[in-house]
Formats: structure tokens, C-alpha cells, sequence
């Protein structure tokens, strides 16, 4: 089926693809006439290409690259039509081996920075005899007839049961190597170049690279990134969020320390003068977060949240230049009258007992209840007044 849309590059922007989308999204939408399978094909693959990542792993290794399935079956259509195919729907090559997939632990420090690791692999490899070519090689299996799994039939008590195996003497290819075709372990190491801004769970596809088996493409090598925890900064998306201890003298009166930034530079931050940090401020400093993947000049935002230590006890004497230098509360209104009673130096003192954390929805007394003559119902002291 042909689908004729103007051609963009293969480096074509998010935009660009955008626009040859929706031209055939119009041309093909069932409402006007179109193919209602072709339509679907056509939001599966835009669906593919609009996602950054699912594109540059299309760029490496072709569709099979991209999660195997996920995709749908009619990419090849949109693709050759936005990439210069022309749109017709190509025939199916070899089928392509099996994906090896391996877990790469990386660092914060590396996903900012970026770093090439160099990554030792094992894979199958055929050694063809002179004059023979791949396609020459092969001969399909006389036992399964190339659909590599045979019928078996077993008895299940009483009754007999036919149920599908591998072929046995292909090993599930469908096809096995003839005389004088050699296969071999080739050891080779691989670079596996994490980007700057690359996050967890990323795949890296080196296309090709794993087993060559008969009658089929070599599989791809896929390495997933598995982030490690770090000391200081969590990462959310292109954003860095750390937390920062202060006592309260730094809190009220201003604060200035160093932050060891990822790429090992020394950041100083300090308050503004006069500004009071509360407990549990978040600030945010613009363009200190992680680089955005394949835009290294482009970071996003470093947030610190404040936790402020407040001291145990503070000295009478302290107590009183504090109370002098810091501004009063509002004015609180005492009423006075005959109905008033004073409590003040006869006062029953009580120490304030520290608790834990109490879960209140789980009490199932009512708080309002009476005591009981003989005690209270509640386990808490109860705070008195002697009146003169």
C-alpha cells in the first residue's frame, strides 16, 4: 500500500514527525473513509517516535530494536513513509535471533557525567568454508520441516495428548548449518558509552551482537542501566534533591556551606542576609540538577531541604537576650473580673513527659467522655490549678 506523505530526514525533530503524523492521520482516519487497521498502525508507530528514547534505539538498530512486540506490526510503513521508503510495506528478512540482555550498575557521578565501560561478552559465531555464503549454509531440518517444534504425543491416563516440543535435532531454528560450516565462542569486548543524562532502566542496544545461529540475524546485545543509591542527592527526573542540617543559630541568623557537586565542583551556598530559614524549607538553585539526555548544556534544578536542630535546653541568661532580640508575638488580651482566678505562684508544677508517635485514629474512646469517680479513663496525667 502506498502512502504518499512528504519525506522528512531521519535526524527530523519532534515537530517535524509531529506534522507527518497528523498529515497521515487525517489522509487514513476511518471517519474520512480510511483504513481503520492502517490508522491504528499509524498512532502505534507515532507512539514509537514521539518517544525519545524508542526512536534512538530505531536510529541503532532498526525496529527490532525497539521493545520487541510493544511496537506493533505496522512500523515498517510509517517509518519507510516519514524516512524515504516511499510506504509500501517491505517483505520480512531473516528472522533475527534472540536479544541478550545484561545489567550495567552505574553511579550518579556517571550518569551526569557520562562514562565508557568496557563490557567482556561470549557469542556464538559461524566460520563459513571457502565460497559458501550465509545463505548457502543452511538446510532446513528434515524434522520439523523448518517450523522448529515438532508434535509429541503422550499418554495422559486414559487418554492421549499431542503436545508441541522443540525439535530436537535443530534445536528450534528450523534450519541447521551443512558440512563444513563451523561454529565457534568468540570472546570481545564491547563499549558501552552511557550518555550524560541518561536515566535508570535505560536501554543501551548494540545492534547485531549476540549469537549468530543458522539462517538467522545475529540477536543485539541490550545493556539496562541500574542506578546505585547516592550519600547526598536523590534524582527526580532532570531535578537533584538533597538534604541539609542546620542548627538553629544558622536558621535565624543565616547560614553559608559547600556543596560537592557530582562533576567534583566545590558549590557555596549561602542564605540571603536577614532571611529565616524554617524548618522543612525546600530552595531551589536553577541549572545545578542532572544534564538532560542528549542536551549536556541543559540541567535541571537542585533542591535542598532544610532541617533545622533545635537545641535540648537553652541557659536562663540566653534565654533572656532572645527574648529581647527577637520581635513579639501579638498582644494577648488577659480578662480581668470577679470571675477570674488567678494561678500563678501557687501553680502545681509537672514535668512535660516526651511521647512517641501516637496514632489518634486509633483511639476509640471518646475524648469528651466524663472521668469515672474512683480514676480516669484516659491514661494521661491530669494537669491542676490551686487556687489561693
Amino acid at each position: 500500500m502506498h502512502t504518499p506523505v512528504q519525506q522528512v530526514p531521519k535526524s527530523a525533530s519532534q515537530e517535524e514527525i509531529r506534522k507527518a503524523y497528523r498529515k497521515l492521520a487525517r489522509e487514513h482516519h476511518p471517519d474520512k473513509g480510511g483504513d481503520e487497521k492502517l490508522f491504528k498502525e499509524i498512532q502505534e508507530a507515532y507512539d514509537c517516535l514521539s518517544d525519545p528514547e524508542k526512536k534512538e534505539l530505531y536510529d541503532q538498530g532498526g525496529k527490532d530494536a525497539v521493545e520487541r512486540g510493544a511496537a506493533g506490526g505496522g512500523h515498517d510503513d510509517l517509518l519507510s513513509a516519514l524516512f524515504g521508503g516511499g510506504g509500501r510495506r517491505q517483505s520480512r528478512g531473516p528472522q533475527k535471533g534472540e536479544s541478550v540482555v545484561h545489567k550495567i550498575q552505574v553511579s550518579l557521578e556517571n550518569l551526569y557525567n557520562g562514562k565508557t565501560f568496557k563490557m567482556a561478552i561470549t557469542r556464538q559465531r559461524v566460520k563459513y568454508p571457502s565460497g559458501m555464503s550465509a545463505d548457502q549454509a543452511t538446510t532446513t531440518c528434515n524434522t520439523c520441516g523448518g517450523a522448529g517444534a515438532v508434535l509429541k504425543t503422550q499418554r495422559m491416563g486414559p487418554m492421549l495428548q499431542q503436545v508441541q516440543m522443540r525439535c530436537p535435532d535443530c534445536g528450534g531454528q528450523g534450519k541447521s548449518f551443512k558440512e563444513g560450516v563451523s561454529v565457534f565462542q568468540e570472546k570481545k569486548t564491547l563499549e558501552v558509552r552511557v550518555d550524560p543524562g541518561m536515566k535508570h532502566g535505560q536501554k543501551i542496544v548494540m545492534a547485531g551482537e549476540a549469537d549468530e545461529n543458522p539462517g538467522m540475524e545475529p540477536g543485539d546485545v541490550v545493556f539496562i542501566l541500574v542506578q546505585q543509591d547516592h550519600p547526598v542527592f536523590q534524582r527526580k527526573g532532570a531535578d537533584l534533591v538533597m538534604e541539609k542540617h542546620i542548627s538553629l543559630k544558622d536558621a535565624l541568623c543565616g547560614c553559608k556551606f559547600a556543596v560537592k557537586h557530582l562533576d567534583d565542583r566545590q558549590i557555596i551556598i549561602k542564605t540571603n542576609p536577614g532571611e529565616v530559614i524554617k524548618p522543612n524549607a525546600l530552595k531551589m538553585i536553577a541549572s545545578e540538577g542532572m544534564p538532560l539526555w542528549k542536551r549536556p548544556f541543559e540541567k535541571g534544578r537542585l533542591f535542598i531541604l532544610f532541617k533545622v536542630t533545635f537545641p535540648d535546653s537553652l541557659d536562663v541568661n540566653a534565654c533572656k537576650t532572645l527574648a529581647q532580640a527577637l520581635p513579639a508575638g501579638p498582644a494577648e488580651k488577659i480578662p480581668t473580673g470577679e470571675h477570674v482566678e488567678e494561678c500563678h505562684s501557687k501553680m502545681v508544677e509537672t514535668n512535660i513527659e516526651e511521647f512517641g508517635r501516637v496514632n489518634f485514629a486509633a483511639d476509640t474512646g471518646n475524648a469528651y467522655d466524663s472521668d469515672e469517680e474512683d480514676g480516669h479513663q484516659g491514661g494521661g496525667q491530669r494537669v491542676q490549678c490551686a487556687n489561693q
